[in-house]
C-alpha cells in the first residue's frame, strides 16, 4: 500500500508522519515515531504501533492504560483502511487519520485535512466573536460562505436566516469567485427549511431523480450540503448533545458534480464549523443592534435637548401674574408640552397640551402643535378661536389614532381669564377656600373635521391660582395600583398658603413622585402653575396700603 501516512491534528497546527518503517511507534515517549505531548496523561509512554505486513498495516494498542481506538471501537488489534480515524485514550488531545495513496477529490467531499482546515476557520470565527465581533453583519456573514466555499471546494454558498416572521430567507449568496449570487439563485428552498426546521444536517450526494429539485438539477446542481447554524447553550456541565441549542438558519452549499464518497468527519466537522459560525453571526448581529440602539439613544438624547429648548423658561414674571412649568416625560422625549407669551395687548396667553401615545412619535407631533399654538396666538384673540384653527392644521396632516388635548387660556390685566378646554384634564382654579373646575371648550384636537369650540371666561382675584396639567398626574398610579386622582392634587396645592407658582409646581411634582414611588411612570407629567397678582394699579395701591 503506497504513500501511507498518518495525518495528525493537535490544536491549530497539522502535521503529517510517512509510514516508512516495519514498526511506527506512538506514545508519549521522546524516542517514539509519533511523540504524544506529556500533558496527555491518558496516553501511555508506549501507546500503540503500527507494523507493516505487505500491503497492510496493523493497529495494535500496546496494552495502554485508556485504550487504542479506531472510529470510535476501542481495539487491540486492526488492519487499517484509508480515512480511519485513530484516538488514544479519552481526552482526544490528538486527532489521527490514517491516509493512503492520492485523496484530493472535487465536489463537496473533502480529504480529511479539511477536518483541520475547517477546525481552524472555526477558531477564527470564535475568535472574531470573542472581540466583539466589531464588522457589520453582512461582512460576517461573506466571510462564513467564503471560508465554507474554500474549504469545500463547492460552487456556491448560502446563508439562510429567519425574518420578522419566522420564515427563511437569503441573506447573503455567493460563488467561489468571491462574487455575490442572486438572493434567488437557491433554486429549491426544500433542504434549507427542512434542515431549519428539524436541526439535522443533509448531505446529498445526487439530486437527479427527484422530483422535488427538477430546476435545481437543470441549472446542473447535483450534489449538497446543507447543515443548522446553532447556538449552542454556554456554560459548563456535560457536553450537550449535537441537537440541542437553538437553530437560527442555515449554511447551504451545493456543486454540479456527483460525490463518489460521503464523509461523515467532513460534515461533522462542517457542523462544528457553522456552530462557531452562527456564534459570529449572533455576535454580530447583536454588536450592530447595540450599535444602533446606541445611535438611538444618541438620537433620543439629542432630540430630548431640542424638546426641553423649545419649551420657555420654567419660570416667568409679569406685572400681572407670575407662572411656573414644569414636564417629566415618561420615556427619553413625551408628547407633553406647553408655552406662554405676553401679547402686544398686555394680555398674557398660556397652554398646555398633551399628545396621545408617548416616545418620538409623539413627541414629533407635540412639536407641530406648539408651534402652531405660537403661530396662532399672535393673530388671534379668542381662544376657541385659535384652538379650531389649530385643529384645523393638525387635520391637514393628521396621523392615524394621534390626537392632541389642549388647554389655552388668556389672562388679562383686569383679571379676567378667558379659556377653551380642548379635551384636556379640567384645570383647577383655586380662590381661597374655593374650588373650580375649567372645563369649557370642545373635544380634542386632530381628529374631527367638523369640531366646534366655545370659550368660557372667569374672573380671578388677586392672588387666585389657576393649575393647569396633564393626565399623567391625576392617572399616575401607585404601587397598590391606586389613581393619584383630584383629591390628592388639591391636598398638594396647599392652596391656604400664598406660595409662589414655583412652589406651586414643585409640591405637585413631589406628591406625584411620593405617590407612585415602587411603580412605573407609564405617562407624561406636566404641570404649569398661574398665580395672578393683581392690576398693576391695584398692586401699586397695595404697597403704598402696606407703607
Amino acid at each position: 500500500m503506497a504513500d501511507a501516512r498518518l495525518r495528525v491534528h493537535e490544536s491549530e497546527r497539522s502535521r503529517v508522519f510517512l509510514l516508512e518503517k516495519p514498526v511506527f511507534t506512538i506514545g508519549r515517549r521522546s524516542a517514539a515515531d509519533l511523540p504524544c505531548p506529556p500533558t496527555s496523561t491518558d496516553i501511555s509512554r508506549e501507546h500503540a504501533e503500527i507494523v507493516r505486513t505487505g500491503d497492510h498495516y496493523l493497529l495494535r494498542d500496546r496494552q495502554s492504560r485508556a485504550g487504542t481506538f479506531v472510529n470510535g471501537q476501542r481495539v487491540t488489534e486492526h488492519t487499517l483502511v484509508h480515512g480511519d480515524r485513530i484516538r488514544l485514550g479519552d481526552s482526544g488531545a490528538l486527532e489521527i487519520v490514517f491516509e493512503t495513496g492520492d485523496t484530493s477529490i472535487s465536489g463537496l467531499t473533502q480529504i480529511p485535512s479539511d477536518v483541520a482546515d475547517f477546525r481552524h476557520l472555526a477558531a477564527v470565527l470564535d475568535g472574531l466573536r470573542a472581540l466583539g465581533s466589531g464588522r457589520v453583519l453582512e461582512e460576517v456573514l461573506a466571510l462564513v460562505v467564503d471560508s465554507a466555499l474554500d474549504v469545500t471546494k463547492a460552487h456556491r454558498g448560502f446563508v439562510m436566516l429567519p425574518d420578522d416572521g419566522g420564515e427563511l430567507e437569503c441573506r447573503v449568496a455567493r460563488g467561489q469567485d468571491r462574487r455575490g449570487l442572486p438572493g434567488n439563485s437557491l433554486m429549491s428552498g426544500k433542504i434549507p427549511r427542512d434542515v431549519f426546521r428539524t436541526g439535522r444536517s443533509q448531505l446529498v450526494d445526487d439530486l437527479a431523480g427527484d422530483s422535488d429539485h427538477d430546476h435545481t438539477v437543470a441549472i446542473g446542481i447535483r450534489q449538497v450540503m446543507c447543515v443548522p447554524l446553532r447556538m449552542m447553550p454556554i456554560g459548563g456541565g456535560p457536553q450537550p448533545p449535537s441537537d440541542s441549542g437553538r437553530v437560527i438558519g442555515v449554511l447551504y452549499l451545493d456543486g454540479p458534480k456527483r460525490a463518489q464518497r460521503r464523509s461523515s468527519s467532513t460534515l461533522s466537522a462542517l457542523e462544528a464549523f457553522a456552530t462557531q459560525a452562527a456564534l459570529a453571526i449572533e455576535s454580530a448581529r447583536l454588536y450592530g443592534e447595540a450599535e444602533e440602539k446606541a445611535r438611538i439613544d444618541r438620537d433620543l438624547r439629542m432630540a430630548a435637548e431640542i424638546q426641553r429648548s423649545l419649551l420657555p423658561a420654567p419660570t416667568y414674571v409679569t406685572p400681572t401674574c407670575e407662572i411656573a412649568a414644569a414636564s417629566l416625560p415618561c420615556r427619553t422625549i413625551g408628547g407633553d408640552f406647553y408655552d406662554y407669551l405676553e401679547r402686544a395687548d398686555g394680555a398674557f396667553a398660556f397652554a398646555l397640551g398633551d399628545v396621545s401615545g408617548k416616545g418620538a412619535p409623539a413627541a414629533l407631533l407635540a412639536a407641530a402643535a406648539q408651534s402652531h399654538f405660537a403661530a396662532q396666538v399672535t393673530v388671534g384673540t379668542d381662544p376657541a378661536q385659535i384652538v379650531a384653527r389649530i385643529n384645523t392644521a393638525l387635520r391637514r396632516r393628521m396621523i392615524d389614532a394621534r390626537f392632541v388635548t389642549l388647554f389655552h387660556g388668556v389672562l388679562t390685566p383686569d383679571g379676567r381669564l378667558c379659556y377653551c378646554n380642548a379635551g384636556q384634564e379640567p384645570p383647577v382654579v383655586v380662590s381661597g377656600a374655593e374650588v373650580a373646575w375649567l372645563e369649557e371648550g370642545g373635544p380634542i384636537l386632530g381628529l374631527f373635521v367638523d369640531a366646534s369650540y366655545a370659550s368660557a371666561t372667569v374672573q380671578l382675584k388677586r392672588h387666585d391660582l389657576v393649575v393647569v396639567y396633564s393626565d399623567g398626574v391625576t392617572d399616575a398610579l401607585n404601587a397598590a395600583g391606586e389613581e393619584f386622582g383630584r383629591a390628592r392634587l388639591l391636598a398638594a396645592l396647599g392652596y391656604g398658603n400664598d406660595v409662589s407658582a414655583e412652589a406651586v409646581v414643585s409640591g405637585v411634582m413631589n406628591a406625584v413622585r411620593t405617590f407612585s414611588q415602587g411603580a412605573r411612570q407609564v405617562d407624561d407629567i406636566s404641570v404649569l402653575a398661574l398665580r395672578y397678582r393683581g392690576a398693576p394699579a391695584e398692586e401699586s395701591r397695595g404697597s403704598a396700603a402696606r407703607a
